[in-house]
Parts: structure tokens; sequence; C-alpha cells
């Protein structure tokens, strides 16, 4: 099979009516509720006045019988999440579930409500996942996947992942007691703020891959991580809800696929099994949306999305976000193989490579803040991608170190600290051979500072492992040898 051919039995899981049943036969009503349209693609939910989802850009795709799937959602209702489902009912403030009270609304997933309740028998607060009955009496093997899969998810145990507490049933309502995040999911982030920086957009992939890396050893595969099922704690770390619970795309029984179509690797399209490879596809596509913004796959319909994801063609990160490092789009490039063979295997190997290209990227000023805060005589400031620390020695002599990233490939990269002397001039060389042999931190060396052949002190460190403590001592040590140096062959306080 050719990268751009799309197997018959998927297309069949896809396959809809023409869309001459358009927006306009959708309207919305008057009363209570107001129809929104659901998009296929990327489940965002919008009103149905809108030509297309805001989100992603896909045109509607009419249900089987020949309508567009809408969502009914009460006019008062205090929705959170952009990510809302078709829902045949909503539990009022204040109503019990078994031993829950539903406070409020936190949002809507692909298979019911989330609510902000109170255990009233432990006393705490908690996240409740109540099924949509509708959807439960939809699909035969719905309560035993959604059960099974539960306990795995019980079984992850992790600061990245959201804790599942309990699994039950009171009346007609399956639910689900998670643990409560107080604070917003990664997807409201990027719908916010769209591109979320290299740095930032890396250490959330690092803390994903972390959770991933967990599930895969206990043989457990998430089949729809996207931003939506990533929480953000208010310090910032995520936690990644709803393992292994994705939602079921086509309920026949002989092409069922599970996932969220944007998110989902080429191999899934073809009919293949999920694998901690797609997972991991999945976290590419995330990152690649923290980074830029925008999809790396899109399409107007939902063939023309799979078509465009069975090329593996995208736009490269750096030219959608030319601030994006080579290191890090290489990461990206790596994550969204079209071949699982070329991905990393699993989220072990996953964060192992993220955490490679954050020691290469974590943000330098924020090292140098914790190296330095609080230190009385020194200052710093950055230019240029080089860092200036302005020190002030008990002898009433001034010096200053620069701290610089050198050129290399991620995980190669070192971390140069270097402080002037003086001009290198022919009358120095020898004293300054003698000093090199004796100076017991860094070396030194000729550099050109400014087109101009300067002696220069330098200690380097691997950066992807250097600390805020070794940045600090080296720094002090090197700026005070250079300028002991400089006083000696110069006499001068000229640096």
């Amino acid at each position: 099979m050719q990268a751009h051919e799309i197997p018959a039995s998927t297309l069949q899981c896809f396959a809809s009516s023409p869309l001459s049943v358009g927006y306009g036969e959708v309207t919305c009503e008057e009363g209570d509720t107001v129809r929104n349209l659901y998009c296929p693609g990327c489940n965002e939910v919008f009103p149905a006045v809108e030509a297309r989802c805001p989100r992603c850009g896909m045109l509607p795709v009419p249900s089987e019988d020949g309508t567009l799937d809408t969502v009914l959602i009460p006019r008062d209702a205090q929705v959170q999440s952009s990510t809302e489902v078709e829902l045949d009912e909503v539990l009022l403030d204040g109503q019990q579930v078994d031993i829950y009270e539903c406070d409020q609304i936190l949002g809507r997933g692909g298979m019911g409500v989330v609510y902000l309740a109170r255990n009233r028998m432990l006393h705490r607060q908690c996240a409740l996942k109540v099924l949509s009955p509708r959807r439960v009496s939809r699909s035969i093997d719905y309560i035993q996947r959604f059960e099974n899969e539960g306990r795995a998810a019980a079984a992850l145990v992790h600061p990245n992942i959201v804790t599942t507490h309990a699994i039950g049933k009171a009346g007609r309502h399956h639910y689900l007691e998670m643990e409560y995040v107080s604070g917003q999911s990664l997807q409201s982030e990027i719908d916010r703020d769209g591109a979320i920086g290299p740095l930032r957009a890396t250490q959330m992939a690092v803390g994903i891959a972390e959770g991933l890396s967990v599930a895969h050893r206990l043989g457990i595969v998430h089949r729809d991580l996207k931003p939506d099922n990533v929480l953000v704690t208010p310090a910032g770390y995520p936690k990644i809800a709803d393992f292994g619970l994705a939602k079921t795309v086509h309920s026949q029984a002989h092409a069922r696929l599970a996932g969220t179509p944007h998110f989902m690797a080429p191999e899934l399209l073809e009919g293949e099994e999920a694998t901690p490879g797609s997972d991991v596809y999945a976290l590419g596509v995330c990152y690649y949306l923290m980074l830029t913004g925008e999809y790396p796959f899109e399409g107007d319909s939902m063939n023309s999305l799979m078509a465009s994801i069975l090329t593996g063609e995208y736009t490269s990160v750096r030219r959608q976000n030319p601030d994006v490092p080579l290191e890090i789009a290489e990461c990206v490039s790596l994550m969204l193989a079209r071949t699982p063979e070329m991905r990393p295997r699993d989220g072990s190997a996953a964060s192992q490579l993220l955490q490679a290209v954050l020691g290469s990227t974590r943000d330098l000023d924020t090292l140098v803040y914790e190296a330095f805060h609080g230190i009385p005589d020194i200052e710093w400031s950055s230019r240029d991608r080089t860092i200036q620390v302005d020190i002030k020695r008990i002898n009433g002599r001034h010096q200053k170190v620069y701290i610089e990233n050198s050129e290399h490939r991620a995980g190669d990269r070192l971390l140069n600290i270097y402080s002037i002397c003086c001009d290198s001039q022919p009358g120095f060389y020898e004293e300054a051979l003698r000093l090199n042999a004796v100076v017991p931190h860094g070396g030194l060396s000729i550099k050109d500072i400014d087109g101009k052949p300067c002696f220069v002190m330098v200690d380097t460190f691997p950066r992807a492992t250097v600390s805020a403590e070794e940045i600090r001592r080296s720094v002090i040590e090197v700026g005070a040898r250079a300028d002991d140096i400089e006083l000696l062959l110069t006499g001068k306080d000229l640096n």
C-alpha cells in the first residue's frame, strides 16, 4: 500500500452523504436550548451559524440519517471546556449520584459530563465523570470496555497522570471518580494563547511523555492523547486524563476506529491496532500544536484529513515558527515519522529524547536567576543569546563573565562560561602559559572578541545536565581567575 492510499474499510468508517445537507438546514432554536454542531475531526462544538469548525476548519459531516451531528446545550449551562458532545441530560447543581453530590459542570468530553463533585463518604472534592445514558445504549460493549479500561487506569499512579479513584453505577448512571485538578486543559491554553513557546512546549511534552512511559510499562495505551485530555495544574504541570477511554469514531463491528482523527497515527487509519508508538505519534501532534498553534495535518473533510495524514507531508515547525530551535524541529519530525519504526518506540524513549532537547533549550535566564538571585555584588543581563554577569570583587575591582550555549546539536551541546583577561599580546605568551599550568579551575585560552584575539578564562559543562549551582561556582571562579590574570599581566582593571 502506498502512503497516500486510504483503505476501503477505513473510508467506510468516515463515509458520509454529500455535503448538500449544509448548515443552512440547521437553524438555532428558540427557547431553552441552542443548536450547535459537533466537529468529528477535533471534537470542537460550535454554533450552527458558523460555516465550518473554527478550530480545525473542517466542514460538518452528516450522520447516518442524513442530518448534521448536533449538540443541544442549555443556554445557562456553565461549561468551561470547549470539547462538548451530544448529551441527553445534564445533572443539576446539588443533584446526587450515589455517594457524590454534583456541584457544577467542569466540562463535557467524548463519553459524558464531568462534574466538580463532593464524595460525601470521604469528604473530599473530586471530578466525577458521568456517562451519557444515550451513548451507553448505542454500543453493546461500551460499558464492559469502560469498566475494563477504567480499572486499568486506576493502576496508574504518577504525578503526570490524573488519578482514578473509583468506578461504579447508580441507577442508569455509570460514573468514574477521578482526582480533581484545579486548572485548565492544555487545549484551553492553546486556544487562548496560540503557540506557547519552545521552552514551555518542551517542558509540557516531557511531562506528558513521563506519564505515558508509566502506562506503557504496564501495557496500557491511551489511544486518545490530545490537549483536551491533558489538564494543567496551577503550577504548570501536565496531567494526562482519560487513559484508555478513547471515543469510538464509528460503531460498525467490522470497522471501528478509536481516537480523535487529527491525532491518529497513519497505521491506525490503515486498520492497525493502537500501540505505544501511536501514542508517541499523538504526542508529536500535541507538540507541533503547542509550538505553532496549528495542526500538522488538516483537511476540510474527514477523507481529505486522512489523506493528508497518510502522505506524512506537513509544513516544518520552523517554517511555521522561526523561533523554534533546530533540535526541537528534529524531535518533532522523529515523533511524527510516517512509520512506527522511525519513531521513539514508547513513552520512555520519547521522554529520553525530549529530556535531551529540554536540557539544550531550558531557559538559560532561569538557570542564571536560580544561580545568582539574592547574592550581593552580582548583577546580570541578557543580550543576543549571551548572558553577561557583572561581579564586584571585595578588592574594589570588577569583572564581567559571559555565559552562552555552544553550536553543537542537542545532546552534545555545551554551556560555555568565559571571562576576558586582556588583549593577547606576544609579550604575555610565556607568562600566560605558566599561569595556565597552575590554574585549578577552567583554562586560559585565546578567543576572538569582536575580531581581536584576547586571553580568556574558559570553563564548559554539558548543557543538558548543568545545574544552577555549577553555574554559580564556575562564574565566580572564572571571574576571579580572569581578573587576577588581568591584574598580573596589565596592572589595570579593564574588564
